[in-house]
């Protein structure tokens, strides 16, 4: 490429310096994270259009959208009371069409000149019988520089109101990279051409030319492919470095030994599942190694984690060492807590509580218990973590409903542990493509069995009309001898509205629909001793039907609970849906879950009846990511996690694997990025991700 500047600039040339720009404009940019010419080049197009072919304006017809150039004939400036509007005609070889401007018609009066060649494009409409475009895009087109939007495929970029506001549309933004593309030597490689051969990936100089102005489709795709590609793969090698670090420290293995394990499966009143079965000679492994456990168990609504999770924690109680059970909230902790204690207080080992709801009293004796020992397994929420909790010889750490805890949350926990042994796990079924993201550097153990002994759980779609016919089917149940639960849909626990109608819901139901029941209510606003109290009271049967918000989603493990009434399930994602219908099926009765709308969209009604057909959550976490997307599918994201420019979780699984397998490799081979044609891979990784690295990994 010819130089449009005297000297050559590099990648880490302020933007100001770009022709076109200037201190006012870069400031504009720089709200952007664009500082710099390397900034600017990964501001990548937000989609394409297809302007390849030049038609003659002798050849086009009314409606057509087309790519002309012509030179102009004449330029007039017409004013009016409600502003000016400016006409251009503009010729070929084959006739003539007259352009037409009604927004800044002063600046384009001035900017056009007769005998200006244009390439122009836009829609050709017809006035008086002659042809016209109204605001055609334009490039005037001379010796020294090409057309940037007429006989080419055309970026387009995502443009904020202040971009606007600069001054800086499409056009000039266009304008503006392709100068500081020409501005630029080769754009230095972090692989060198034997890897891009063995990964199958264009080359970066290549690549960022042709994402901005790709001279065909093929070339675009092939960019495309490698930007994806590196993002992906950094990504990776984040995740590899990390998982290198664990299998780095070494630290006494865990015997197998079975006496408490082989107690607790005896008096089991079920048998496990092949996948339980699987998921635990995985774990043995784990532990038999000197490298700590870094395992996370997947698996879906109901599939017996919990179960999972009490043998693992058996065979780490007889081999000395203390137990860490992490959940996110009161409630479920205390859910683990009473199912923990069930197996455990019948061989002898002690289980406690540690929540935030505790009184100082109970709270000082369970941290002393900790801190001396005598408590075997620890139940708790984020209290686990804080200064004051001391163990004394915590082997095994186990964080329940991981995706609601940052990953620093996670590391303060373990760097309390002797023994750094993780377990994480999750009644949310993950996609493959985000469980190598999200947590890839992690083992993966998959529950992919219901246990033989559940009930079918019948899901149907009501409209908010027919929520009589609901309450009557609610009302043959409970005198029946099941409960129900009826879910409002307040997401956030501090949305005062949805909360406001939850609870008069709540006084409505209890007051005409079912005066001679006893219904409760649930939701986080309560405190922690009434919370407490109506749960209890829901799980000995005192109460029948519970009006809740989403914390049922998690926790409730009551096997007499067979209907489900979700309102507003459009409000819901596919896989919370799904968590909340897990609430029932419990038990032995067969169940039921309503899910009632009264939107009339048809997107809704697809989306729900992928609930109301599929009871597997691998098939609905699939279809709730394409729908979401990643940003929205764990409800929060995760700490520090990375923001991708132009990957696509969605779409990209081919490029993910190959991202992984490639990075795996690199650091299973030469671990420190010291090999030569390594060395510029650290060096992007020092620069862009290894502070994240060390943010995110135990020392």
């Amino acid at each position: 490429m010819s130089k449009v500047l005297q000297d050559s600039n590099s990648l880490d040339t302020p933007i100001q310096f770009i022709k076109g720009v200037g201190p006012k404009r870069a400031k504009v940019l720089e709200s952007l994270n664009i500082f710099t010419i390397k900034d600017l080049l990964y501001y990548f197009p937000r989609k394409y259009l297809d302007r390849t072919s030049l038609s003659t304006i002798g050849s086009i017809n009314e409606g057509d959208e087309v790519n002309l150039v012509g030179r102009v004939k004449s330029v007039n400036l017409k004013k009016m009371k409600k502003g000016n509007f400016v006409t251009a005609n503009v010729a070929d070889h084959t006739g003539s069409i007259m352009l037409m401007w009604f927004n800044a018609a002063d600046y384009i009066h001035q900017s056009l000149k007769v005998g200006d060649l244009l390439a122009m494009h836009g829609k050709v409409a017809t006035y008086q019988g002659s042809p016209q475009i109204v605001h055609p895009e334009y490039d005037k087109l001379n010796a020294n520089e090409i057309s940037l939007t007429t006989g080419f495929i055309i970026p387009v970029y995502p443009l904020t109101e202040d971009l606007k506001k600069s001054g800086l549309d499409n056009r000039n933004l266009r304008k503006i990279i392709y100068l500081a593309l020409q501005s630029v030597e080769d754009i230095e490689d972090h692989f060198d051409k034997d890897l891009r051969d063995n990964f199958e990936i264009e080359d970066l100089n290549i690549s960022l030319r042709n994402i901005h102005y790709p001279k065909n489709f093929e070339s675009l795709d092939k960019s495309i492919h490698r930007l994806k590609y590196d993002e992906h793969f950094f990504l990776q090698l984040l995740l590899a470095l990390r998982k290198q670090k664990i299998k780095e420290n070494k630290y006494d293995s865990i015997k197998f030994k079975t006496i408490s394990y082989n107690k607790i499966l005896k008096n089991l009143d079920f048998e496990l599942t092949g996948s339980q079965q699987l998921s635990l000679r995985e774990i043995v492994d784990d532990f038999l190694s000197e490298n700590p456990m870094n395992r996370m168990i997947q698996g879906d609504v109901g599939c017996g984690k919990t179960i999972v999770s009490i043998l693992a924690s058996a065979i780490v109680v007889d081999n000395n060492y203390q137990v860490a059970i992490m959940a996110p909230t009161d409630l479920l902790s205390k859910q683990l807590y009473k199912n923990f204690k069930s197996y455990f207080d019948s061989i002898g080992i002690e289980c406690s509580l540690l929540v935030g709801s505790l009184k100082s009293k109970e709270k000082n004796n369970v941290l002393e218990e900790i801190k001396s020992g005598n408590s075997n397994i620890i139940i708790g929420t984020h209290a686990l973590f804080q200064n004051d909790v001391k163990f004394k010889n915590l082997g095994f750490v186990v964080i329940d409903e991981q995706h609601r805890f940052g990953v620093n949350q996670r590391q303060k926990l373990l760097a309390k542990s002797t023994n750094p042994n993780l377990m994480a796990m999750t009644a949310t079924p993950i996609p493959r493509t985000l469980a190598i993201t999200y947590n890839g550097d992690m083992d993966l153990s998959i529950i992919d069995e219901l246990p033989k002994n559940r009930p079918e759980i019948h899901t149907s779609y009501i409209d908010k009309d027919n929520l009589s016919t609901a309450f009557n089917f609610i009302r043959e149940k409970v005198e029946d001898g099941g409960q129900t639960i009826i879910v409002y849909p307040l997401i956030n626990e501090s949305e005062k509205q949805d909360l406001s109608a939850a609870v008069e819901s709540y006084e409505y139901l209890r007051d005409n629909i079912f005066p001679d029941i006893k219904v409760g209510l649930m939701h986080g606003k309560l405190d922690d001793e009434n919370k407490n109290n109506e749960m209890q009271s829901f799980m000995k049967g005192d109460i029948d039907i519970l009006v809740s918000t989403t914390v049922v989603e998690v926790g409730i493990d009551n096997p007499n609970v067979n209907v489900m009434l979700i309102n507003n399930s459009e409000r819901f994602g596919l896989s919370q849906l799904h968590q909340l219908r897990g609430r029932v099926g419990r038990g032995t009765l067969e169940s039921y879950c309503l899910l009632c709308s009264d939107s009339e969209s048809p997107t809704t009604k697809e989306r729900l009846s992928i609930i109301v057909n599929s009871r597997n959550g691998f098939e609905i976490a699939d279809e709730d990511l394409k729908l979401r997307g990643p940003g929205e599918f764990f409800g929060e994201k995760q700490s520090g996690f990375v923001k991708f420019k132009i990957a696509d979780l969605i779409t990209d699984g081919p490029i993910i694997r190959n991202a992984r397998m490639n990075a795996f490799e690199i650091i299973k081979n030469d671990a420190n990025l010291t090999q030569n044609n390594h060395l510029m891979i650290k060096q992007k990784f020092d620069d862009e991700y290894l502070q994240l690295f060390l943010k995110t990994t135990v020392n």
